[in-house]
């Protein structure tokens, strides 16, 4: 079959790779009909995740056909059109009981990678690495879900693929970062990004109660959408000052919860920003964090903030003190897609979550390279690239 794959810095390949196979009775196959770039997929590209292999598969964010069902599987037929979680869960272990199926103890067959990195390891992702279990991702033709009956959703009638393929990462990453952010009715929430992700957490945050809304970022196309598409109000950091925006729209208090939906490389104007990126460049720190303290100093006195962005390491001058003082919580997670992922398609079948217009630029599978070009360098307005094998 045809599948994207990495092949060192900066380097994509569609080549011809091994059809995958059934390996366990909880497996099955599914047809990819989209497959989705994202925004953490650039770390791989970018080096910034060092446990990738030259010929990887790559790519967690799709739907398509189930075509063949291990003899465990009792969720899922042939046939049936299906939306895979990222993340992918036992349903069995302590975590996944919990609903913290990111975490899951049993799908990540590498553990001691991370066991190393952060003292413990979480579960398996599709395409992210050998870090996170060296699962063949799903820009390619065909993909094998393990645990299918808790990795795997069937999508309703009513909701199309096109709406379909945003619940498998994107709108679950961003219900996880609300949710777990304890936004709640009558909150201020402000959001550092207006990518996907960026986007969804502030069209969830609406959806849960919160009084204002305010999405962070200088990309004007992405703006746009967030005033169009979501209804939430924007600040833009290259020509507004983001603390005095901030403390204006809470009467001087600051954000009840404040979301840093960027992740490891992220953009900011002034000196922080290069200095940041020297080090990070010179690998005297694995991350970016800029958006992270911006967030962790605007957020008011006793609020959370919510790490939803991607980051792999350690970076330095984190505000600790600020953290402290302000009397702070903070927290972050990996989606926790199975939790979640149910109850969006409900919200999308009845029209509350509308995510076709992230889909700047659908194109065939032949052409990702080009696809992840136009997203990583943010060309002719793309927010997404979609690709259809």
């Amino acid at each position: 079959m045809r599948a994207l794959t990495w092949q060192g810095v900066n380097e994509l390949s569609v080549e011809t790779v091994p059809d995958p196979t059934v390996q366990s009775p909880t497996d099955m196959l599914v047809r990819v009909v989209r497959t989705v770039s994202c925004g953490s997929d650039l770390h791989l590209l970018g080096g910034y995740i060092p446990f990738m292999r030259a010929g990887d598969v790559i790519g967690h964010e799709f739907v398509g056909e189930v075509v063949e069902v291990g003899a465990d599987v009792r969720r899922h037929r042939v046939g049936d059109r299906v939306v895979m979680s990222s993340f992918i869960a036992c349903g069995r272990c302590w975590y996944c009981r919990h609903e913290e199926f990111s975490l899951c103890d049993n799908t990540n067959t590498n553990p001691a990678i991370t066991e190393a990195l952060w003292g413990f390891s979480p579960g398996g992702c599709f395409g992210y690495s050998h870090a996170m279990g060296g699962n063949a991702g799903s820009h390619a033709e065909y993909v094998r879900v393990p645990m299918a009956d808790h990795t795997a959703f069937t999508i309703p009638d009513a909701v199309s693929y096109e709406r379909a393929l945003f619940a498998s990462d994107s709108v679950a990453t961003a219900w996880t970062g609300v949710e777990l952010g304890g936004v709640a009715p009558g909150d201020v929430v402000a959001i550092w990004g207006a990518g996907a992700v960026g986007q969804m957490a502030a069209r969830v945050a609406q959806l849960v109660g919160a009084e204002r809304v305010l999405v962070i970022d200088r990309v004007p196309e992405r703006l746009e959408q967030v005033r169009r598409y979501v209804g939430a109000e924007t600040i833009d950091y290259s020509t507004q000052h983001v603390g005095s925006e901030l403390l204006e729209a809470t009467g001087g208090r600051g954000p009840d919860v404040c979301i840093e939906a960027v992740g490891m490389e992220a953009h900011a104007p002034g000196p922080d920003f290069l200095y940041d990126q020297v080090k990070q460049q010179l690998r005297l720190q694995t991350d970016r964090p800029t958006a992270l303290r911006e967030a962790v100093y605007q957020c008011r006195k006793g609020g959370t903030v919510f790490v939803l962005g991607v980051f792999a390491g350690v970076v330095d001058k984190f505000p600790v003190g600020a953290m402290m003082n302000k009397g702070l919580t903070v927290r972050g997670a990996q989606m926790h897609g199975p939790r979640y992922i149910p109850r969006i398609l409900e919200r999308m079948e009845r029209g509350e979550i509308v995510t076709e217009h992230l889909a700047t630029h659908v194109m065939p599978l032949e052409e990702a390279p080009h696809g992840y070009e136009l997203f990583k360098d943010k060309k002719d307005g793309c927010v997404r690239a979609v690709f259809t094998p």
